[in-house]
């Protein structure tokens, strides 16, 4: 028997329950059906004309719908007359190659069958300006030989920083037109600039370039489009503050401010850039964010499909699987730390043998007299929490709280042979 083993063998699990965390549902009946109407007001599809070129800039979150807006959006420009392609916008996602990022995009079901419109992947970027303080400004070179161009994207708070501006229409034009190399040089001065950085890139990216509008969506705690709109690109500055604000209001959260454990079964790129969104777990890679439940020890436990082995975020973790770190792309994972200039992320968290001995030494180190009364929250990922499960010792807090709503008797852990849980 290992030292590993003896040191978790006499750990207990708690006992489980399942419960329902409930949330504003608030949503579009059909949020493409929106988008199409949308399109259709003054100050978008109208301002393009027959023949010319428009760039689609799309990005490697996963956005609800965004297979179904991307199509709507290319369909309603090609009835315009014009032609459309589209543009994979997501600084160094996909392992910063153009053919990773154009997987990353069939992921999402955005491929040049489905869509029907070619995309044109690349990594080449040309130097369109330079700031006062010298950092240069870029842009994807395809999208700038375009005649026209349409951002979409969802907005969102940000994981490393807070401003009037943080992740959306603004964060896209400024760091996913500009590839891996526009990435790179917005975050090069690090997250506590990002602020200033992200609208300033934008504005000169915006008077230089011919972008026509911005497709806009704002999410519910459910992972639902609770709106979508499509903004003219002189109005998205204005609007996007707003924007924000709402989808801060409809953020999922953890409705429990203090646990003791957090089992994390999947992270991800798709989940968030960090893998599992910070504002959900209230671990930042950054002082320049904050917010969330205080959580003393954090175990996540596999990858999903999607990320391609992109485990940035697992660092952030206490504790993590030899599963995962199997999977890890590390040289796409590093990637991400040495554009973002954050690094503490893409570590590798303390490894176990398997997700038994992940969970009890999560158990083990969060610094509680009994262990039984391990406050113990599971979560699929940090997008669905909804239904989540929680130990036994949570139960009097969860029947106190308007919100949860149990699901079910208490339930006892079940892994295989291997130490890993059972899906």
């Amino acid at each position: 028997m290992s030292i590993l083993h003896q040191l978790l063998q006499d750990i207990p699990l708690p006992s489980m329950v399942r419960v329902q965390q409930r949330f504003d549902a608030t949503c579009l009946e059909n949020p493409v059906e929106s988008l199409r109407h949308e399109l259709r007001k003054p100050g978008a599809i109208d301002l393009l004309k027959p023949g010319q070129t428009v760039a689609v800039a799309v990005g490697s979150r996963g956005i609800a719908h965004i297979a179904e807006f991307t199509k709507a959006t290319l369909d309603a420009i090609k009835e315009a007359g014009a032609v459309p392609f589209i543009v994979p916008c997501m600084g160094s996602h996909g392992g910063a190659t153009a053919a990773g990022q154009t997987e990353v995009l069939s992921h999402f079901g955005i491929t040049e069958q489905l869509m029907g419109v070619p995309i044109r992947s690349s990594m080449d970027v040309i130097e369109i300006a330079k700031l006062a303080n010298g950092l240069p400004v870029y842009v994807d070179r395809i999208a700038s030989e375009a005649d026209a161009i349409v951002v979409i994207n969802r907005v969102k708070p940000h994981t490393a920083f807070r401003g009037t501006v943080e992740s959306g229409i603004m964060k896209m034009i400024a760091i996913g037109l500009g590839k891996q190399k526009g990435a790179e040089a917005c975050h090069q001065l690090g997250f506590k600039y990002m602020a200033e950085l992200v609208p300033t890139m934008a504005r000169i990216l915006i008077e230089r370039l011919p972008i026509v509008f911005g497709v806009a969506v704002v999410e519910n705690a459910y992972d639902e489009t609770c709106l979508v709109e499509v903004l003219p690109i002189e109005e998205v500055e204005q609007r996007e503050p707003q924007l924000l604000e709402l989808a801060k209001a409809r953020l999922p959260q953890i409705l429990f401010p203090q646990i003791d454990v957090l089992v994390i079964d999947y992270i991800g790129k798709n989940i968030s850039g960090d893998g599992m969104d910070p504002n959900v777990t209230g671990r930042y890679p950054t002082p320049y964010a904050s917010g969330g439940p205080d959580i003393s020890k954090m175990a996540v436990l596999d990858l999903t499909p999607e990320t391609k082995g992109n485990a940035n975020g697992v660092g952030t973790a206490d504790f993590t699987t030899r599963r995962l770190v199997d999977k890890m792309d590390q040289e796409a994972t590093y990637a991400n730390g040495l554009t973002s200039t954050v690094c503490a992320p893409t570590k590798i968290a303390t490894t176990l043998d398997n997700q038994l001995h992940a969970i009890k030494a999560a158990i083990k180190t969060s610094n509680i007299l009994d262990y039984h009364q391990c406050r113990l929250v599971r979560i699929r990922d940090t997008l669905h929490l909804g239904e989540i499960e929680i130990s036994v010792s949570l139960l009097e807090e969860a029947k106190r709280h308007a919100d949860i709503e149990l699901l079910g008797q208490a339930f006892e852990w079940r892994f295989d042979v291997e130490g890993n849980l059972f899906a």
